[in-house]
């Protein structure tokens, strides 16, 4: 049956429309300026904002409330609560009042904190964040909210976020205010959040350990075909997926989600999903729960989604690319060029400021990525380098160019694009190509953040990359604020701001060994590991710009950091615990056991037929019983690698001894392994194969 999408979308959201319709027009004036420009939210109106939306949600099927909130494991968090309140008599009435609404209280002490919180310390409230809607899903009301200790410092994603929004904001309109713009009173980033991910049917999922506990596949050997042919990218959808991402754009669409593109990747059973660009929290916030959706619906269709970076060794992983851009509260983008670049200084201020932010903070864009899993996707399959740098393009390059040199920048124009074709359209050309190799590219009036991993909460890159560029706007403003001659400052500026950072525009192959070696010969940072990232993270300028800018305090960042090490540290602990339950009690036993039949067999022909030829045998026995006494070592190895890591000091050292020693120890246990992998018949083989995983869905 057709369905009336407008009709649809947004349907289980209490979004502006509603709020139209249901609240006081001075309660929904009064709310709207506080979503808008970003206010402090009047306490007066808090319970006629609570009754509506709480007999909104129970005409769309709600019984109960929930504060939804982002601690810092990575996930969203829940704590059910019915409208439900006892009036006496044995009767019961529905209530939800202003104070439930705009505060609630969690448990505190069993979440992440980094050493903010003791154990012993459990309050910690939740606080309702107005500018991302509310929702039903499953029959409860869910209010997006922040979530902070008892003596608020904040224990979650969202509240950094938010601040740095504020202080983006608040630096952005110094600097309009510099060029003539009077009427803004906001400044906004907007994101759009691609979301890549794998399928798998469920009954092989529910076969491997490794999948169940870690996300990933930790053995495996390569199949026979990979994406060699690139045949599958963009290919057309198999029934079973077509029909899964029908119901899956369905469900999102009634919760608001613009979700917009969807097609095959690069990988055998890959796929991807974007939606339209949102405000930058509720954006973050709708990717959470496409996230939780996608799996959702996967189980309805007898599948498993599969968000880690990195499921299958030797294909592309998966990644988040994170569209970035700068706007006022009226619309206006202020990464637009226009159609003369160069006689544009507002834009090439904004651009010097976002060129200087990338470089001087190499290390926290680095880190706002860093998660085991990205370590196994970054510099390979189409993932960009863990070097950071940043392409702008042919057009601006030569803007820029002329900019440092002092010479006329002479404008090519945009070209036409005839394919010689008759009855085939021509259209105007971008002004540039895509690189899809870059970290950080300009893609015509935005920034696209290519190095997310699939599975990451998206808040942390975006609370870098508007704490960054506030910083720049607020350099920026600093000086030209007291500038006698305006027009020459600025120009001034932008020259010796871009003149300073040219280091970090790179146009070219991010794959190649040439960039690697040039990289290190303009002496940008190369953090491989996830490691090396967090240990940058409490660095001396980085805490003086969180602080500055009210983003985090200095015991906030350092919790963080803790929390990073030791979530590290845990991954990988699952991953290794994982491989030696899954070699020791499945595929070492699998491996003796077909090495026993084939002896047995060869014994038979021996008996049977004097002087007969059991060379493949022989061979295949010897090979195999090679490989499990090396395999069988390799998982010692592993055994006590991971032993001793578990004895560190909790923290920084025992992240570093997992990343040192415990990881080198699972690749060699996992080369015996997949080797047997290619030996073993594969009626003896425990696991789904790589070829099962990825063709037979």
């Amino acid at each position: 049956m057709t369905k009336n999408v407008p009709e649809l979308f947004g349907c289980m959201v209490f979004n502006e429309e509603v709020m139209r319709q249901r609240l006081p027009h001075e309660v929904f004036r009064s709310l709207l300026k506080t979503i808008e420009q970003g206010k402090e939210i009047d306490p007066s109106i808090a319970d006629a904002v609570a009754e509506a939306m709480k007999n909104w949600a129970i005409e769309k099927g709600a019984t109960h409330y929930t504060h939804w909130f982002q601690p810092l494991t990575g996930v969203t968090a829940e704590k059910h609560d019915s409208f439900l309140t006892p009036v006496g008599g044995g009767k019961v009435m529905m209530e939800f009042s202003g104070k439930a609404l705009i505060k609630g209280e969690s448990d505190a002490s069993s979440f992440p904190s980094g050493g903010l919180r003791a154990t012993f310390e459990a309050r910690g409230y939740t606080a309702w964040d107005p500018a991302s809607y509310a929702f039903v899903k499953d029959g409860t009301l869910f209010i997006p909210t922040a979530f902070c200790s008892y003596t608020g410092e904040a224990l979650d994603t969202k509240t950094p976020l938010l601040r740095s929004m504020d202080a983006l904001s608040n630096q952005g309109v110094r600097i309009i205010r510099l060029f003539g713009d009077q009427e803004t009173k906001r400044i906004n980033t907007t994101v759009g959040i691609e979301q890549e991910y794998f399928m798998i049917d469920k009954a092989m999922y529910e076969q491997r350990k490794d999948l169940i506990y870690a996300g990933r596949t930790l053995f495996g050997a390569p199949a026979p075909k990979g994406q060699e042919l690139e045949d599958h990218y963009y290919g057309e959808l198999k029934t079973r997926i077509h029909d899964y991402m029908a119901d899956l754009d369905e469900a999102l669409w009634r919760m608001g989600v613009p979700a917009k593109t969807k097609h095959n990747e690069g990988a055998p059973a890959q796929h991807e999903l974007a939606p339209v660009f949102s405000t930058t929290n509720m954006a973050i916030d709708q990717n959470l729960l496409m996230m939780t959706y996608m799996k959702k619906i996967a189980e309805e269709h007898g599948l498993v989604c599969l968000l880690h970076e990195k499921p299958y060794a030797s294909v592309a992983g998966s990644g988040k690319h994170n569209n970035w851009s700068i706007g006022t509260d009226s619309g206006k983008n202020l990464l637009k060029p226009g159609k003369t670049p160069a006689e544009n200084k507002q834009f090439l201020l904004i651009l010097a400021a976002v060129v200087k932010a990338v470089d001087d903070y190499q290390d926290l864009l680095r880190l706002s990525v860093a998660h085991p899993g990205n370590d196994h996707r970054l510099g390979g399959n189409e993932a960009p380098p863990a070097v950071i740098s940043m392409f702008i393009g042919d057009d601006l390059q030569a803007v820029v160019d002329s900019i440092i040199c002092g010479t006329d920048y002479k404008d090519k124009g945009r070209s036409k694009m005839n394919l010689g074709i008759p009855s085939v359209p021509t259209f105007t050309k971008d002004t540039t190509d895509r690189n899809r190799t870059s970290p950080f590219a300009f893609t015509g009036n935005k920034f696209e953040f290519r190095m997310p991993g699939s599975s990451q909460n998206m808040a942390m890159p975006n609370i870098v990359l508007n704490t960054i560029v506030a910083e720049s706007f607020c350099q920026f403003a600093d000086v030209l604020e007291k500038a006698e001659h305006f027009d020459e400052a600025v120009e001034k500026l932008i020259k010796e701001t871009l003149t300073a950072h040219s280091r970090i525009i790179f146009n070219g192959n991010g794959y190649s060994e040439e960039w690697k070696r040039e990289a290190a010969r303009r002496g940008l940072l190369d953090l491989r590991t996830s490691v090396d990232a967090y240990q940058a993270f409490a660095a001396e300028k980085n805490i003086a710009l969180f602080t500055r800018h009210g983003v985090m305090s200095e015991a906030e960042i350092r919790s963080r950091q803790e929390v990073m090490f030791e979530n590290y540290a845990k991954l990988i602990n699952i991953e290794a615990q994982t491989m030696v339950e899954m070699a020791t009690r499945d595929i070492l036993p699998a491996v003796n056991a077909y090495t026993a039949q084939v002896a047995a067999g060869a014994t038979a022909k021996t008996s049977a037929i004097k002087g007969v030829n059991i060379t493949m045998e022989t061979d295949l026995i010897n090979t195999l019983s090679d490989l499990v006494g090396e395999g069988y070592e390799a998982l010692k190895v592993l055994k006590k690698a991971d032993a001793d890591a578990r004895a560190q000091q909790a923290g920084e050292k025992m992240a570093v001894a997992f990343s040192q020693s415990v990881i080198p120890a699972m690749q060699r246990l996992r080369e015996k392994v997949d080797a047997m992998e290619e030996l073993t018949a594969s009626d003896y083989w425990p696991l789904p194969t790589y070829g099962d995983m990825m063709f037979r869905i």
